[in-house]
């Protein structure tokens, strides 16, 4: 179904502020998440807002006839969240790029939803300060697409994920009505908690305009390096119980040995093709003792090497080999293509479990399924290389990454860690969180937009509301 948007050009917008140009529309169809599915709905219309008064406005006449509004920015998002699950408008906020306001003095600065995460940072620097959160992706994706899937990344099992650092929202209602959420002041006990509310819901309730952020004081003492082991099951076990005991760690991430061996094809290194824990620590004073605290616990768990330093070159080149792991994974066989990208957490203790469901369910079928993730907090990321043309293989490859979310849940964990449920995870969101809990999460929707114009389709497994079909 597609919608009349010619009321667009009644609006104050500038010229290049809407397009029905078939590129710009295309383009808004899919994000990382959709570009191999038949899942998105092509948009009628791409508009671009410069400011809260245009996207007010913009929702405000959308909401008066009825067009469904769905808010898009980098488009890095790995589960449609982004995406039209319907037409109508394609609310894309990259012009909204915007440092409204910096204190240092108060470690806050105010930005627009557009503004990509590392560009934070980069404005902060010079004051020696960062905003910790950042996830992987912080270079290429939005401030606005992190607060409205609460990501995380690899540093939150020390600074917590995106919703611990934000104070205060400003957002848009379906109807255009501007409302502020939260406060500058570190805590609050004023009122219903609004802000955490539109933390994480993905632009079904309201799009956010601004965002006050808290900021961090950089560490003076930064260290880096990584374990490796004789097995998957020591690498986890020794994870496990690093964060039980209390090492303070700003990042442990596993990785096993068949994303070693793809890492080692895709940039040319001579990782080992052995399980792997790469780490760093963040500290003001005492690192090395933290450093030795770790390494104790890992020799517990038959440690072959403990490698550190703190040279600055040796350390980024150790990351870069974890950020880009999934381009690694992705080219590694020709005729093969990874399905959706895993995203379960379970509790700490749970950790080495997941882990062994993965290579177990992938050794049965004999497939191949690399393993990966935010170990520290339990985020694990698992993906399977599918052969498209194979229908049999293809449905093998599914069920095995539906057992794994299902695993998680009975776990006591969750089908989505940082990702969102957007498309992807809705039909998970009863098994986690039981009937009445949704029903509740529906009431508040339709309380917030009756009309059921913002991000349609999304989040809720029955929510067929302006669907493709309809």
């Amino acid at each position: 179904m597609s919608y009349d948007c010619s009321f667009l050009a009644d609006l104050r917008l500038e010229d290049g502020q809407f397009s029905s140009d078939e590129s710009h529309l295309e383009s808004h169809a899919a994000d990382w998440g959709t570009q191999e599915t038949d899942r998105a709905v092509v948009p009628d219309a791409v508009v671009y807002p410069r400011s809260t008064a245009d996207v007010s406005a913009i929702l405000a006449a959308a909401s008066d006839r009825g067009v469904p509004v769905t808010p898009y920015a980098a488009g890095t998002g790995l589960e449609g969240g982004a995406v039209p699950a319907s037409a109508g408008i394609s609310l894309d906020l990259t012009e909204m790029d915007r440092v409204a306001d910096y204190r240092p003095e108060d470690f806050q600065i105010d930005v627009e939803p557009g503004i990509i995460g590392s560009a934070v940072n980069e404005h902060v620097a010079e004051d020696g300060l960062f905003f910790p959160p950042l996830p992987s992706s912080g270079d290429i994706s939005t401030i606005g697409g992190m607060i409205s899937t609460d990501a995380s990344g690899m540093k939150t099992v020390k600074y917590g994920e995106i919703a611990d650092w934000v104070l205060h929202l400003e957002a848009v209602l379906a109807d255009g009505t501007v409302i502020e959420a939260g406060s500058r002041a570190v805590k609050t006990s004023s009122g219903y908690n609004l802000k955490d509310l539109l933390v994480g819901s993905e632009g079904t309730l309201a799009v956010i305009t601004q965002a006050t952020l808290e900021l961090a004081g950089r560490p003076a003492q930064v260290r880096g390096g990584r374990a490796i082991f004789e097995t998957l099951e020591d690498a986890t076990r020794a994870v496990s119980d690093c964060v039980q005991a209390g090492v303070d760690v700003a990042k442990i991430e596993v990785v096993d040995g068949l994303s070693a061996t793809m890492a080692n094809e895709y940039f040319g290194t001579e990782l080992p093709d052995a399980p792997m824990v790469f780490l760093e620590f963040h500290a003001n004073h005492g690192i090395d003792e933290e450093v030795e605290f770790c390494r104790a616990i890992f020799e517990d768990h038959d440690v072959s090497r403990f490698e550190m330093s703190d040279d600055d070159d040796e350390m980024d080149e150790l990351w870069q080999v974890r950020r880009e792991l999934a381009y690694a994974v992705a080219t590694y066989d020709p005729g093969l293509e990874p399905i959706q990208s895993g995203d379960v957490t379970v509790p700490i203790s749970k950790y080495p479990e997941i882990v062994r469901t993965v290579k177990r369910l992938a050794a049965e079928h004999d497939l191949l399924a690399p393993c990966f993730g935010h170990a520290g907090d339990g985020n694990l990321h698992y993906t399977v290389l599918v052969d498209y043309d194979d229908p049999v293989h293809l449905e093998t490859c599914k069920d095995l990454y539906a057992e794994v979310v299902d695993r998680a849940i009975g776990l006591g964990g969750t089908a989505t860690g940082e990702h969102g449920v957007g498309l992807g995870k809705r039909d998970y969101l009863e098994d986690e969180h039981g009937g009445a809990a949704v029903d509740a999460m529906k009431a508040i929707k339709r309380t917030l937009d009756p009309d059921g114009i913002l991000n349609p389709g999304k989040i809720f497994p029955d929510d067929e509301s302006r669907r493709a079909d309809d």
